[in-house]
C-alpha cells in the first residue's frame, strides 16, 4: 500500500501523521510512504530522518493525496483541501464532523472513506486516539490559563498558585474525564484551588479518591455550575459526548455573572464547545472577550507543543496505520470492530449516528456496507 503524509495547513498546525520510526516499520513491512517536504520540520523531525527511515520525500500536498491510497494527518481537512478528495481514499484522521457540515459534504460527495481518530474504540469500550490529545490539552489549558490570567492577556491579574498571605486562584473544570482529569492534576500542582464538576456521581467518587480529598468535587446541574463558574477565576470546558457536537452547559448567562478578567478554556471547541459564548479561535488568533470574560478557543491546543503531541498521538495511531495498511481499509473495518466505530464516512454514505443526528442527515451503519 502507498501511505501519504501531507504536510499540515491548518493555521499553526505543526504536528504530523506519522513519525520516522513509522515510516521505518511500514518500510520494512512492504509498503511505500510518501512523505510531503517539511511536513516534520515543526515536530522536530526534519526531512532526512524520514529519507533514512526510508521514505520518499515529495515536494507538494497534490501528489502525496493523489499517489497515496491511505493519507494519514493529524486534523481535520480544511477547505483548500478538499480538492484533493477522489473516490477510494482512505483518510485517517481527526475529523470532528458534527460541527463540519461543508467537510461531511466534501466527504460524501467524493466518496472519501473518513476514519476519525476521536470515534475509534479499543476492546474496553474506550477512545484509545482521543485520549493522548486529551491528555496534552487538559495539561496544557491549565498553562494557557494562567497566562491568560496574567494583566498583559487581559486577565484578573492573578498567580494561579498565590503566595503566602494571598490566596490562590480558582479553577472550576467542568467534566471529569480525560481533559478534566489532567487539567486537575497541573492545576494542584500549580497550587490552585480547584473544583471538578460531574454529571456522573461514581466518576466524582474516583476522583475524590484520585486526588485524596484535594479537589473539591459537585454533582453537575444548572445551579451548581452557576456557583462554580461564579467563583472562577479560570474556567475550563473538557465535556465530551464522542462524535457528536459538545452540549453547552455552560450559558451565556452564567459567563455574564462571572468575574471581569476571569478566564475561560473551553477543550471542547474542536466539537462546538461546551460554553456558550466559545467559538472557535486559533494560534494566531486566539483570544477574545465577552463581557469582559477573557475566551480561548484555539482548535488545536496540542499543536503547540508539537513534540510532544506528535509521539503521543503516533504511539497511539501507528498500529492502527499498520493493520489498515496490511489488511487494507475494507478488510481492517470488517475484522476490527474498533476500527469500525471510527468509520464516520464510506463511500458516499454517512457512517456515524452522532454526526448524522448533529447535522439532521440520514446515516448507515458501515457494517451493512462492508
Amino acid at each position: 500500500m502507498i501511505i501519504g503524509v501531507p504536510k499540515e495547513v491548518k493555521d499553526h498546525e505543526s504536528r504530523v501523521g506519522v513519525t520516522p520510526a513509522g515510516v521505518k516499520a511500514l518500510v520494512e513491512a512492504g509498503h511505500k510512504v510518501l512523505v510531503e517536504q517539511k511536513a516534520g520540520v515543526l515536530s522536530a523531525m526534519p526531512d532526512d530522518e524520514y529519507q533514512n527511515a526510508g521514505a520518499e520525500i515529495v515536494g507538494s500536498a497534490h501528489d502525496v493525496w493523489r499517489l497515496a491510497d491511505l493519507v494519514v494527518k493529524v486534523k481535520e481537512p480544511v477547505d483548500k483541501e478538499y480538492r484533493h478528495f477522489r473516490e477510494g481514499l482512505v483518510l485517517f484522521t481527526y475529523l470532528h464532523l458534527a460541527p463540519l457540515q461543508e467537510l461531511t459534504d466534501a466527504l460524501l460527495e467524493k466518496k472519501v472513506t473518513g476514519i476519525a481518530y476521536e470515534t475509534v474504540r479499543d476492546r474496553a469500550g474506550a477512545l484509545p486516539l482521543l485520549t493522548p490529545m486529551s491528555e496534552v490539552a487538559g495539561r496544557l489549558s491549565v498553562q494557557v490559563g494562567a497566562e491568560y490570567l496574567t494583566k498583559e492577556h487581559g486577565g484578573r491579574g492573578l498567580l494561579l498558585g498565590g503566595v503566602p498571605g494571598v490566596p490562590p486562584a480558582s479553577v472550576c473544570i467542568i467534566g471529569g474525564g480525560i481533559v478534566g482529569t489532567n487539567a486537575a492534576k497541573i492545576a494542584l500542582g500549580m497550587g490552585a484551588k480547584v473544583t471538578l464538576v460531574d454529571l456522573n456521581l461514581n466518576r466524582l467518587r474516583e476522583l475524590d479518591d484520585i486526588f485524596n480529598g484535594r479537589v473539591f468535587t459537585m454533582a453537575s446541574n444548572s445551579y451548581n455550575i452557576e456557583r462554580a463558574t461564579r467563583e472562577a477565576d479560570l474556567l475550563i470546558g473538557g465535556v465530551l459526548i464522542p462524535g457528536a457536537a459538545a452540549p453547552k452547559i455552560v450559558t451565556r448567562t452564567m459567563v455574564e455573572k462571572m468575574k471581569k478578567g476571569a478566564v475561560i478554556v473551553d477543550v471542547a471547541i474542536d466539537q462546538g464547545g461546551c460554553i456558550e459564548t466559545a467559538h472557535p479561535t486559533t494560534h494566531s488568533d486566539p483570544s477574545y472577550e465577552v463581557n469582559g470574560v477573557v475566551h480561548y478557543c484555539v482548535t488545536n491546543m496540542p499543536a503547540a507543543v508539537p513534540n510532544t503531541s506528535t509521539l503521543a498521538l503516533t504511539n497511539a495511531t501507528f498500529p492502527y496505520v499498520m493493520k489498515l495498511a496490511k489488511r487494507g481499509a475494507k478488510a481492517a473495518i470488517a475484522e476490527d470492530k474498533g476500527i469500525a466505530e471510527g468509520v464516520n464516512t464510506h463511500e458516499g454514505v454517512l457512517t456515524y449516528e452522532a454526526v448524522a443526528a448533529a447535522q439532521k442527515r440520514e446515516w448507515k451503519s458501515v457494517a451493512d456496507l462492508v
